[in-house]
């Protein structure tokens, strides 16, 4: 048939797509927003003050590379990577699309964990990828090691891995991930998806900069989104191995991020009480919903982020539609494969105390 219609990409027929968490209603009710992971604290003054003063020059055209950024991230590492072993973009997502831009053809492979990300999945099928599903174990959410390294086939071109994991606030331990690199063959991409490791206290927790010092072939996504406060600018970056970061920028378009986020990020990254406290925010605020969800007998599960992921008492979208009459927003989280259950971001202390005032009061009244 001649239509239009016949040259649309068969792999792009509608599916499902990624939907994110609602914004606050216009209303005169208090509202408190525990449904996207925000930072509680706001944005980074010094991140705010650099932003004001980059909106007097909108005019102009940004930088033409995002150069700049990348040296100031060199400094927040501690000179532990070079520059040309970070690549910026418009948020963590779109770094994700960079990359599955740069890596995949129709017909490759890519193996991901769910409850994950829902973009790992959708952003893939962009590109014609065939997606293959290797789910947490339950009832833990671990990783399920054995069954990735038998998902892998000669299509396979990337696998996500994301330590704390976004729904489940899980974490992949130093000597599980030892083990899974060591395995894993040489000619595939590892994407390490790490954006709320500020909040990671374990242990045996690991970031994947040791692995890319070792010269693994480990993307890491990072993003100013959670730990910064700067979710509205849009902005996030990577690092890598020169090899692959220098193959990557390639597709790195030129005047690529807006004066605003650079500026932004670059105040961000030098406010490190801020940085402090949002971590002091969400460590306390996570130890105090601990115990009180235990209090109430709520099923939850140990995180290393800055949210949790809780099975409701009442079935997810009944539970979220109560404590949004309420005045808390929380999000059910079917859509990144944890079906029935609720994942709900730590606040201030007021809103955190705001929350378990109303679950004390659906609980037992």
């Amino acid at each position: 048939m001649n239509t239009i219609e016949s040259i649309f990409k068969s792999y792009l027929e509608p599916k499902e797509v990624y939907k994110g968490g609602k914004n606050i209603p216009a209303s005169n009710q208090k509202v408190y927003k525990l449904s996207s992971n925000e930072n509680p604290l706001g944005a980074s003054p010094k991140a705010i003050a650099a932003l004001k003063k980059a909106a007097m020059q909108v005019a102009i055209y940004p930088d033409q590379t995002d150069i700049r950024l990348r040296e100031a991230l060199v400094a927040d590492f501690n000179g532990a990577l070079a520059a040309d072993q970070f690549i910026c973009g418009n948020s963590g997502s779109e770094i994700i699309d960079m990359l599955l831009r740069a890596f995949l053809n129709e017909g490759d492979e890519v193996i991901y964990s769910n409850p994950c990300f829902l973009p790992y999945s959708v952003f893939s099928r962009w590109y014609g990828a065939k997606q293959i599903d290797v789910p947490l174990k339950s009832p833990n959410y671990d990783l399920d090691i054995d069954g990735i390294l038998k998902a892998i086939t000669k299509k396979t071109k990337l696998i996500f891995l994301t330590s704390p994991n976004n729904p489940t606030g899980t974490y992949i331990a130093k000597p599980v991930l030892d083990d899974f690199l060591n395995r894993i063959p040489k000619n595939i991409l590892i994407v390490f998806d790490e954006v709320y490791r500020h909040f990671a206290d374990a242990e045996d927790y690991v970031t994947a900069l040791p692995y890319v010092k070792q010269g693994h072939n480990v993307i890491a996504i990072n993003s100013f989104s959670k730990t910064y406060g700067l979710a509205g600018q849009r902005i996030g970056y990577c690092y890598t191995t020169a090899t692959i970061a220098n193959y990557m920028r390639q597709i790195h378009k030129p005047f690529l991020l807006p004066l605003t986020s650079i500026e932004a990020a670059i105040g961000a990254l030098n406010d490190h009480l801020f940085i402090e406290n949002t971590v002091k925010t969400v460590l306390t605020g996570r130890a105090y919903l601990t115990e009180e969800f235990k209090k109430l007998s709520i099923d939850h599960w140990p995180t290393q982020a800055n949210f949790f992921i809780i099975d409701p008492p009442l079935p997810e979208m009944e539970f979220t539609d109560k404590l949004m009459d309420e005045g808390i927003m929380v999000r059910p989280v079917s859509q990144f494969g944890a079906p029935g259950k609720v994942r709900i971001t730590i606040g201030t202390p007021e809103a955190n105390h705001a929350l378990i005032s109303v679950l004390q009061k659906m609980k037992y009244v």
